[in-house]
């Protein structure tokens, strides 16, 4: 099946629109967990937004870029919902690092 340049961004935009409103939804996933399974994170796709932002020369700090995706300002979300990273996370990460 074929689809138009502009039907593809469209559906490839709805497809990030959900995974974040699906991220927003799982503040009981942490972002340590995220990176030693998939590595990436919601702070890797705040990156990949004000990457793509700057790149288009379109206005965006830091602070909003995080704001999209974490649906608030990242310091409300770290203090409303980020725990404290565990001994075994931390030793998934170090692992997981040094095979890059």
């Amino acid at each position: 099946m074929a689809i138009d340049d502009k039907t593809r961004t469209e559906l490839e935009a709805a497809v990030f629109r959900r995974l974040v409103q699906h991220l927003r939804s799982r503040t009981d996933v942490q972002n340590i967990d995220l990176m030693n399974l998939a590595g990436f994170c919601r702070n890797c796709l705040s990156n990949w937004l004000k990457e793509e932002a700057d790149a288009k020369g379109a206005a965006m700090s830091k602070d909003d870029s995080r704001e999209a995706v974490y649906g608030m300002p990242y310091e409300t979300w770290k203090a409303s919902f980020q725990e404290k990273a565990s001994p075994e996370q931390l030793a998934a990460m170090k692992k997981a690092e040094s095979g890059h």
